[in-house]
């Protein structure tokens, strides 16, 4: 016997995921940065701020995000002048990337306004039960 959709984990996680994203996109249009330019962004930055100058592919892989999709909206924000992408001495192929002045203050002002989208998303539920329940989901599937 089927579950009714209010009894499947997919389809709720489905619905959550919808009101969520509709939430930080209306959070981010002020900012003027779409969603997925504000993962790679605030990305970049952190990764900065660890000392790290990540390749396009290195970012992408800690993103988790398309490595062709990634090249694509890295140069819109390097047009928008909020990071830079230098060609990596040891690969010509390569491009390293830092934020720029702007792109680290615009990231840091838009890391503020997400984490407050998801503080009022999540205020159910304790963060530690959260936390429990996302991690191993958001886990990459192994191979195999």
């Amino acid at each position: 016997m089927a579950l009714l959709p209010s009894e499947s984990p997919g389809f709720l996680l489905w619905h959550a995921t919808l009101r969520w994203q509709r939430e930080i996109t209306a959070a981010l249009r002020p900012l003027e940065l779409t969603h997925v330019q504000f993962v790679l962004l605030a990305s970049t930055w952190w990764l900065n701020s660890q000392g790290e100058r990540p390749s396009q592919v290195e970012l992408a892989t800690f993103a988790g995000t398309d490595v062709k999709m990634t090249s694509t909206v890295l140069r819109e924000l390097e047009r928008k002048d909020l990071l830079s992408r230098t060609v990596d001495r040891s690969d010509a192929r390569a491009f390293r990337l830092r934020t720029t002045r702007e792109g680290g203050r615009l990231a840091s002002r838009a890391i503020a306004v997400v984490e407050d989208v998801d503080r009022r998303f999540f205020e159910a539920l304790p963060h530690r039960d959260v936390l429990r329940l996302l991690e191993p989901l958001a886990r990459p599937a192994r191979a195999g």
